[in-house]
């Protein structure tokens, strides 16, 4: 029997970020301070991937993602997959569900928002229209594709 090989070495324990789109990763290390827990941290860019083509991936030892920072993920990759692992196994996949609300991740690209000059979190309602995601801000009510937005 052939044994598989990886291209990033396999955890103990932690999480793993996988079929995350290919460019992404870096966003998602920075935007979730992936680097700030002083955990190890494996990072694999554009790796072969049968359903993308090519994919990221982030394995993270001794660090596991609650449901809402799961979910703040799907707005950087929808279609990746949070994989809680257990001495070398994987113990449960996530899915992501895309959050109805979300704060203090981008900044409004409209410089006339309250956003811009008060002293207010950055907040905007999630909708997903024609398979793509869009930003309304909660303050200016304009309403922005996800790719327009930037992080804060």
């Amino acid at each position: 029997m052939e044994k598989k090989q990886y291209s990033v070495e396999a955890i103990q324990n932690g999480t793993v970020i996988d079929h995350i789109p290919a460019g992404k990763g870096l966003a998602i290390l920075r935007q979730f301070k992936l680097l700030h827990y002083g955990s190890a941290v494996t990072v694999g860019f554009n790796l072969p991937s049968k359903t993308q083509g090519s994919k990221d991936i982030i394995k993270i030892t001794g660090v596991w993602l609650d449901a809402a920072a799961a979910d703040r993920l799907a707005l950087f990759a929808p279609e990746a997959v949070v994989n809680v692992i257990e001495d070398f196994k994987v113990v449960s996949k996530r899915r992501l569900t895309m959050p109805s609300e979300i704060s203090e991740v981008f900044r409004c690209p409209n410089t006339n928002c309250a956003s811009h000059g008060e002293p207010v979190k950055s907040r905007f309602y999630v909708r997903t229209q024609n398979g793509q995601t869009r930003l309304k801000c909660h303050y200016c009510e304009k309403t922005f594709s996800r790719e327009s937005v930037a992080e804060a």
